[in-house]
């Protein structure tokens, strides 16, 4: 796939007081994004599709759906974890669900799914790491600030449980830290950002097909 074909992509990561910080990020990103969002929520996977429809019924909040094996991440959607696996990216961009690490103590993991998007998601993209309990995603958010990344965590003020993303802040795996709120703006921000470097590219490619 080439990487003009591919939307500037957001990975968001929570557990405990997830849903209502993913809430707030999806209601200021809005619908008018051209971003792809994976998201990862501690959730077993019973819930997952009562958490999808309760995301997409909030006010100016994307279409959610469940992320199923050999989805691609698409422009405007955002894909939610549907499974006790874990969620994970191929090198063809697809994702899919892997059992491995069966000893992970945090299912589905952050980290599986932030560490192959560092590896195979061909532009850079961007992360926030929300509340929960643990360190799940601190590691997997320092691979992709590493590989140039955007990487957000959440604060202290707004999270239920400061656990997560102390852990990235404590090892400078986030490059900004905010509540909710600001999160989702900063996220606007940089996806015009993003398509305006892409129209760029564009534009000093077909000047130099011409010449």
């Amino acid at each position: 796939m080439q990487t003009g074909e591919n939307p500037p992509l957001i990975l968001l990561g929570a557990s405990t007081g997830g849903p209502p910080a993913i809430s707030e990020v999806l209601e200021n990103l809005g619908t008018g994004t051209r971003a792809a969002v994976v998201i990862v929520q501690h959730l077993d996977a019973r819930f997952s599709n009562g958490l999808a429809v309760w995301l997409s019924e909030q006010p100016n909040v994307m279409p959610v759906a469940l992320a199923a094996e050999g989805m691609r991440p698409t422009a405007g959607r955002a894909l939610l974890t549907a499974s006790n696996d874990h969620l994970t990216m191929r090198q063809d961009l697809t994702l899919a669900y892997d059992p491995e690490p069966r000893d992970y103590p945090y299912r589905p993991s952050v980290d599986v799914l932030f560490h192959a998007a560092s590896r195979y998601w061909p532009t850079l993209g961007a992360a926030a790491l929300l509340t929960g309990m643990g360190r799940d995603g601190a590691q997997g958010l320092l691979a992709l600030r590493q590989a140039g990344w955007l990487t957000l965590a959440q604060d202290e003020a707004s999270s239920a449980l400061y656990g997560m993303p102390k852990a990235a802040a404590d090892i400078g795996a986030a490059s900004e830290i905010l509540a909710p709120r600001e999160i989702g703006l900063r996220l606007v921000r940089w996806s015009l950002s993003n398509a305006a470097m892409q129209r760029s590219k564009g534009s000093n490619h077909e000047r130099t097909k011409r010449t």
